[in-house]
């Protein structure tokens, strides 16, 4: 997915190597106080930009905070963390994560055509409706069923 992971904790640092070691992450930053946390989440953002935060203590709602996105996981989550959360994962199933990622991505895109497509139809329809080429109406008419064109592929984000 082009995503790096790290790992942030406030357990002992052999402990977090040996997990991050064994799930293939990118680093690890062990003994973390929730300061130092939203240190690490401000100093990730300047290195690569955007930082997606994932927690589910009480010591993890600030950099759930700081982060470009904050990930609650659901049931496990303390209620700090899923209010502390721009979204919460109704269960503690992490592999979770990546399809919330792909699902904000393709979401992304499929409102970029959108934005796209009504633009495009704007520029059309307004100059064709004050040039007299067709009637209001008929302009109105047009923009109403771009729209739902627009809503339709919307929706094909839901079937993901």
């Amino acid at each position: 997915m082009g995503v790096r992971a790290i790992m942030l904790t406030g357990d002992n640092e052999i402990t977090a190597r040996a997990i991050a070691t064994e799930l293939g992450l990118d680093d690890v930053r062990a003994n973390l106080k929730p300061e130092d946390k939203v240190k690490a989440v401000k100093e990730l953002g300047k290195k690569y930009g955007a930082v997606a935060m994932v927690g589910d203590g009480i010591n993890d709602a600030p950099a759930l905070a700081h982060a470009t996105v904050g990930i609650a996981m659901g049931t496990a989550g303390t209620d700090a963390a899923i209010e502390a959360a721009d979204v919460a994962l109704m269960g503690d199933d992490i592999g979770k994560v990546s399809f919330a990622i792909s699902l904000g991505k393709k979401a992304r895109r499929i409102s970029a055509q959108n934005i796209v497509f009504s633009l495009l139809v704007l520029a059309v329809l307004i100059p064709s409706a004050l040039a007299g080429i067709m009637s209001v109406a008929m302009a109105v008419f047009f923009h109403e069923v771009s729209e739902l064109l627009a809503v339709a592929n919307g929706l094909r984000v839901a079937k993901s």
